[in-house]
């Protein structure tokens, strides 16, 4: 059985599918399963243990027919048996159909009159659980597996060395994730300061490091500019990053593409969230604590409310 998924979304949607991918290999062991993408989100499935081939085309960019007719063309050459859609596109829907795949699997909605399954999305639970949803048609009715991803033991080892160029390696250490996509879910380096400065006054032995990429760099020279004692990791890529945010005894963290990688590892894990609506983000774990802004605006959340969910109230 050969599958392909059509996936739009930012790499934190592409590993909220990982359950729903994982599963479906799990129950179809033999099936090829493909997934087409934005281009920027095609880094994400290094860590994935499911897929056979990542194809690219950008859903949002303004696309000519000609485009458009690539994408069908590039599909029917590759005679999938099975379509499944994330998303509720009209447009999309309709290309799929001129594709003659013969089962094509989305969400009633736009589009839905193409589909040879559709089903209701249920947008108020966890958003891992409603992609997996779309697994139904395919008879997998179980309940959605935790995410999980695959490492490869090069980025494992990188994060073993980095660990112990640190000098973090025998201790443990926190892990601060502080790079807001958004000014909604951004919190203030001073609100950082007060954190960090309290996490090291309790425990003095047990490190603060923070991640360092390309978005955030001003946020980390700012922090470093309060905070003397605090250490700096740069992974390169999502496999690094993901080894380092294993190894970590505690990550603090916004919402942002890192936090569903804390999540897949299973480092415990405090996120500051901007609303309730965001905890669709979050499965129901012992590992994942959420503290959730009383306006909207997580700048809003104090840090002694953070530290309170820290050391347990």
């Amino acid at each position: 059985m050969r599958v392909v998924a059509l996936v739009p979304g930012s790499i934190d949607n592409q590993i909220l599918f990982f359950a729903t991918l994982d599963d479906l290999k799990r129950y179809y062991p033999h099936a090829q399963i493909d997934v087409i993408v934005e281009p920027q989100s095609k880094a994400a499935y290094k860590i994935s243990k499911s897929v056979h081939d990542v194809l690219t085309f950008d859903y949002k960019d303004r696309n000519s027919l000609a485009d458009w007719g690539n994408l069908v063309g590039m599909i029917r050459d590759r005679e999938y048996d099975v379509a499944i859609i994330v998303g509720q596109s009209w447009l999309i829907g309709l290309l799929m159909w001129l594709t003659g795949i013969p089962t094509r699997i989305g969400y009633q909605g736009q589009g839905a009159v193409f589909l040879t399954n559709s089903i209701t999305a249920k947008l108020s639970q966890y958003v891992a659980k409603t992609y997996h949803d779309l697994l139904k048609p395919l008879k997998i009715d179980t309940p959605c597996p935790a995410l999980s991803v695959n490492v490869p033991k090069v980025d494992i080892e990188w994060a073993q060395a980095e660990q112990k160029r640190l000098g973090v390696n025998e201790t443990g250490f926190i892990l601060i994730n502080g790079g807001g996509t958004t000014l909604e879910t951004t919190y203030t380096v001073e609100s950082w300061q007060q954190i960090i400065e309290a996490c090291q006054q309790k425990q003095p032995d047990l490190p603060v490091v923070v991640i360092k990429e390309a978005n955030n760099e001003v946020f980390v020279r700012s922090l470093l500019e309060c905070c003397h004692n605090l250490k700096v990791t740069s992974p390169d890529d999502i496999g690094k990053l993901t080894a380092i945010i294993g190894g970590a005894s505690l990550m603090l963290s916004v919402e942002n593409n890192l936090l569903q990688l804390a999540i897949a590892v299973e480092t415990y894990t405090i996120v500051l969230l901007n609303s309730t609506e965001a905890e669709k983000l979050l499965p129901t774990s012992e590992k994942v604590l959420a503290v959730t802004s009383p306006t909207g605006k997580i700048t809003d959340i104090s840090p002694q409310t953070v530290l309170e969910k820290i050391w347990g109230g």
